[in-house]
């Protein structure tokens, strides 16, 4: 009769992930310590955005919670924790999206969507459904 060991029958149930499932979209041979670095990178660049902009702190809020989660599974190693979690698919998923977000906010600090417009906008453009608008 064989028997399996501790060890040996955890390493048969967790093997490594070969495939995401997804054409183009490789299996990361460290997710988590790369989504924590992302995250981290995206809150030290929300730092070049005035604090008082809602996109600043819609994102700074979201990552934020989603680091805390990340640090939370880096310490125990649970990767199934932090999809749960997170929602976004499998971990390679996730660093997309937050790739994705550190490049968005890259390009809303050269957009500079919190300054006023340039040009007033002409009467009755910011009205919809007959709702007043104070713009």
């Amino acid at each position: 009769m064989l028997r399996f060991t501790r060890p040996l029958l955890q390493a048969a149930v967790r093997a490594p992930k070969t495939t995401t499932g997804f054409v183009g979209l490789a299996v990361h041979p460290d997710p988590l310590p790369a989504l924590s670095k992302t995250y981290k990178s995206t809150l030290s660049l929300l730092e070049s955005i005035p604090e008082s902009s809602i996109y600043r702190q819609g994102v700074q809020a979201l990552t934020a919670k989603k680091l805390a989660v990340v640090e939370a599974a880096l310490e125990k190693g649970d990767v199934e924790l932090v999809e749960k979690e997170l929602g976004e698919g499998q971990l390679e998923e996730a660093l997309l999206v937050a790739q994705d977000e550190f490049k968005l906010v890259g390009k809303m600090i050269e957009w500079k969507p919190w300054e006023p417009l340039e040009e007033k906008p002409d009467p009755g453009q910011w009205q919809y459904f007959g709702k007043e608008s104070h713009a």
